[in-house]
């Protein structure tokens, strides 16, 4: 199974099923108590069964009892369905449909393609409004080859585009005030097994909706095919996400963004019930950098790490704990040097928060602010160490 960035396939043919559910009510069948006893009376004198009648009215009355629990489960499982309606119906006008016009160089020739994406209309600190999208949806296109129309079909070209390799996160200016920006929800209080809708353009039909839950969080280590993401923290979800849906919003039941579609785990190239979306609490920080300083100001903190180190390792080591990231080289003159890391210390906690992997690690110093004193706590040689240390910029 290869994981992929979704990126736009062509369908010739689209085929849309409807699934319609009814409720079928029976009528049970009453028969006078005189009649009843008549019946039993004969079968007893002729020794011979019950009449059918008799048996048939008690099934009929437990299928009707059967029928009426089904409707009342079915009436609380309708009004999730109304919900997610009502989301959809909530967040779609903020939802962009992109069409990018790319050329490459192909075999020594020069050859033209339409890549189609989603974004999604959020408002930034500054009060603009900008769309919110992959980096690998809109790259190699100028401004005006890229075509964005919005769910009442207005097409307009984005003013500026600016982008970021690290994280695969771009973010275009427009002038469009009718277009309603998306609310905002915290990709950090999002849980595993939460309801979670995804709006994008799948295989260019714009403004699709699909629905699913949260499968896991925080999926770094995603070989993402020719592009290289560096800074890598996933949500995992099994909402239906395909070629086209990349940089569309996925969202909460509160019709709140908690996410960007970004990639797909696929065999076939189809959705396989693994889609990957970068949490919107990332997302924003790139973007609010790269409105504010026309990049990603990345934190460095000028180790190299040991992506073999396991929780094994840490036991082998007679330490307790259950993750960190070991040093195997500290550069001179770095951040890290300046707060006397060694080689061999193992980082345990970073910034107050757990680090789980060398991947981790990395995610978490690239997307710290340059200057912050960070404290750290390491092991070395047996004991516990706490050190405070202030990234520099990674140019």
């Amino acid at each position: 199974m290869s994981f992929s960035l979704v990126r736009r396939f062509t369908m010739r043919r689209n085929q849309l099923f409807l699934l319609v559910a009814g409720l079928i009510c029976s009528h049970s069948v009453a028969l006078g108590q005189d009649t009843i006893s008549k019946q039993l009376s004969v079968s007893v004198r002729q020794n011979t069964p019950v009449p059918a009648a008799t048996t048939s009215t008690s099934v009929d009355v437990e299928r009707e009892r059967l029928y009426n629990e089904l409707a009342e489960e079915f009436s609380a499982f309708n009004r999730l369905g109304n919900l997610v309606r009502r989301v959809s119906t909530l967040v779609k006008p903020s939802v962009i449909h992109i069409e990018a016009h790319k050329t490459e160089e192909r075999g020594g020739t020069r050859e033209s393609y339409d890549e189609a994406g989603s974004g999604v209309v959020l408002q930034l600190s500054n009060n603009e409004h900008w769309v919110l999208t992959n980096r690998h949806v809109v790259e190699g296109a100028k401004p005006q080859e890229i075509l964005l129309r919005a769910s009442n079909g207005t097409e307009f070209y984005p003013e500026k585009v600016l982008t970021d390799a690290n994280t695969d996160v771009a973010v275009m200016k427009i002038s469009q005030p009718a277009i309603p920006a998306a609310r905002l929800g915290d990709s950090d209080s999002v849980g595993i097994g939460d309801f979670v809708i995804a709006i994008g353009s799948p295989f260019g039909l714009s403004h699709s909706v699909t629905f699913g839950i949260l499968s896991a969080k925080g999926r770094r280590d995603l070989s993402l095919g020719a592009q290289k993401i560096d800074l890598q923290d996933f949500f995992q979800t099994d909402a239906a996400i395909n070629p086209g849906n990349s940089g569309g919003p996925l969202l909460n039941l509160l019709g709140e963004v908690i996410g960007l579609n970004t990639a797909i785990a696929s065999s076939s190239g189809g959705s396989e019930g693994i889609g990957f979306a970068i949490p919107i609490n990332m997302a924003m920080q790139v973007a609010e950098q790269l409105v504010q300083n026309g990049r990603l100001r990345r934190g460095y903190l000028g180790v190299t790490l040991d992506p073999n180190f396991s929780i094994a390792d840490m036991a082998t080591a007679g330490y307790s704990n259950t993750s960190g990231a070991l040093v195997k080289e500290v550069r001179a003159g770095s951040p890290a040097a300046k707060a006397r890391l060694r080689s061999g210390d193992i980082i345990v906690l970073f910034n107050g928060d757990k680090v789980e992997n060398d991947d981790h690690l990395v995610t978490q110093v690239g997307l710290t602010n340059v200057g912050d004193s960070i404290p750290m706590i390491i092991l070395r040689e047996g004991k516990r160490y706490r050190t405070d240390v202030t990234l520099t910029d990674l140019k």
